[in-house]
């Protein structure tokens, strides 16, 4: 294989973006479609539908159960996606449940992890301090394989 051709089959370089983010609802939608723009650009199209469902549940967590600012966090690195979510209440998350033990089926909460936990590889979350703020920071992955929720 020519020298050349061998260098364009490297794997592609690790990348990060944050975007920082009101307590407003209307930063979802924000957070969203930024983050398709993102995958887009680095040619992660597959990704797509499942990286906005989960960043769509972090984010919506971030601000509707605190009070003020939040940050959406994307990270690219040996093909894998980390997705994350920081807010300024440092108390861990509610556990999540799983879809299918819904009390009520119409209800718009508690969905928001159990989709996180049956779509992504890996989920966790941990403490963490931005600009003397303390808060937690909830994320989750995906591989570059197949990308589908359970």
């Amino acid at each position: 294989m020519p020298e050349t051709e061998k260098d364009t089959k490297t794997e592609p370089r690790p990348w990060e973006y944050s975007l920082y983010i009101p307590n407003d609802p209307r930063a979802v939608t924000v957070s969203r479609r930024t983050l398709r723009l993102i995958l887009t650009i680095h040619g992660l199209i597959g990704l797509v539908d499942v990286a906005e469902l989960l960043a769509s549940e972090l984010v919506s967590n971030a601000v509707r159960h605190t009070e003020g600012p939040a940050a959406l966090r994307v990270r690219w690195s040996a093909g894998v996606l980390r997705i994350g979510a920081w807010d300024a209440d440092p108390r861990p998350p509610e556990p999540p449940r799983e879809l299918g033990q819904l009390i009520e089926p119409e209800s718009e909460d508690g969905r928001g992890l159990g989709m996180v936990v049956a779509c992504a590889d890996l989920w966790g979350w941990q403490p963490l301090s931005r600009f003397g703020n303390r808060g937690k920071y909830v994320w989750c992955e995906l591989a570059t394989g197949v990308s589908t929720c359970a």
